[in-house]
């Protein structure tokens, strides 16, 4: 980023004082640092709080690039959905029509895995009929901070699910499950012709002129600029924190691998909402919410209550360690808000507090003044 644009956005930054201190809210509830881009009718805005890394002061750099998690899932449903717009897919068509060689259900569409609907079990872990979480492969804990370099197949990933019982009956229910979107990734490698990170890079990345946004495959490297991530864990009867800026993802490949920036992000989601991408009525079926999770295809539909009337879409995500993302938007693609969050050696839970200062920056960036008083 030239000089010369550093000064207007530190400019515009010092205009929107109320946004700068709704990201230091984030500070505040224990995340080391925070980049965030607004882009609406005042123009564009960016900023940052917190630290870039441990025991330095400068702040994250607005440039920054970060792990997005699942914001991924939104990418790899607009993917899916440019297959089906080519033909090369059919929504509604069965999965195994295209992979047959998992023996999945031959009830579960392609609509389903995108929706979260399949039934599928994930392969990260679930939580059971008492609401208690159960583990899958090591994505958090001791586990995986020990296991955070090792290179997954999806295919792997799959048949590790599919050796456990279905959730429910597809199509009848709704499980937010990682296992959908890695099977997304190999069915559209089959029905493209070419790799994942290939066809991300010639439907989507390409044409919209994202070169900061990075499919990593098994690649630990998070390219500069970048402020680090940390996890905080216990070790038998210790807490240690350790630097994860550095990990393998491909353990939640199509479901949380993605590497981008907040103007990457900004970018690919108001062009996606705004009819850049797809056809009207593929992009109708992504913003439709369904079931009880109020999920469209690769995105959330959230209704922000009578007082405002107002509607957004969002995919916000959490690599398994260190790193967190925000992208959310009206959704027409007019007002966005994308972010990079990361975390440091804070002894409190930050998701104990973040839904409070999420729920503040929500109506800070997307609610009529009047409305949020």
């Amino acid at each position: 980023m030239s000089e010369s644009l550093r000064i207007v956005e530190n400019n515009v930054g010092q205009e929107r004082p109320e946004l700068q201190k709704a990201i230091e809210e984030f500070v505040d509830a224990g995340f080391a640092g925070i980049q965030m881009r607004v882009n609406d009718e005042r123009g564009e805005w960016v900023g940052s709080a917190g630290i870039r890394k441990l025991g330095e002061t400068a702040k994250p750099q607005t440039d920054g690039r970060f792990w997005v998690g699942s914001s991924t899932k939104t990418f790899v449903a607009a993917l899916v959905l440019h297959l089906v717009a080519d033909g090369a897919i059919g929504l509604d068509a069965p999965v195994a029509n295209h992979l047959p060689e998992f023996g999945l259900d031959q009830r579960i569409t392609v609509r389903m895995l995108l929706q979260h609907t399949s039934g599928l079990p994930s392969y990260t872990g679930d939580l059971d009929s008492e609401g208690t979480f159960v583990p899958g492969l090591p994505a958090m804990g001791k586990p995986w901070v020990d296991n955070r370099f090792r290179t997954y197949r999806p295919e792997e990933l799959v048949r590790f699910a599919l050796s456990k019982p279905a959730l429910f009956e597809p199509g009848t229910d709704q499980s937010y499950s990682n296992t959908n979107y890695t099977l997304a990734v190999l069915l559209i490698e089959k029905a493209g012709g070419h790799s994942y990170a290939e066809e991300m890079e010639r439907r989507i990345l390409r044409p919209l002129g994202l070169r900061d946004t990075v499919v990593p495959g098994s690649s630990p490297e998070l390219p500069e600029p970048h402020a680090h991530g940390y996890y905080r864990y216990q070790d038998a009867d210790q807490w240690k924190v350790v630097d994860v800026t550095r990990q393998n993802l491909s353990i939640l490949v199509g479901a949380g691998d993605l590497i981008s920036t907040t103007r990457d992000l900004h970018t690919f989601f108001s062009a996606l909402l705004g009819g850049k991408l797809l056809p009207a009525p593929l992009l109708a079926e992504m913003r439709t919410p369904h079931g009880i999770l109020g999920y469209g295809l690769g995105l959330f539909v959230q209704d922000l209550g009578p007082e405002t009337g107002l509607t957004i879409v969002h995919h916000n995500g959490g690599a398994p360690g260190g790193y967190g993302a925000l992208m959310i938007s009206r959704p027409d693609g007019s007002r966005t808000l994308t972010a990079g969050l990361t975390t440091g050696d804070a002894e409190t839970d930050p998701a104990q507090e973040v839904p409070k200062a999420l729920d503040r920056l929500i109506k800070t960036v997307f609610c009529d003044e009047q409305a949020t008083h």
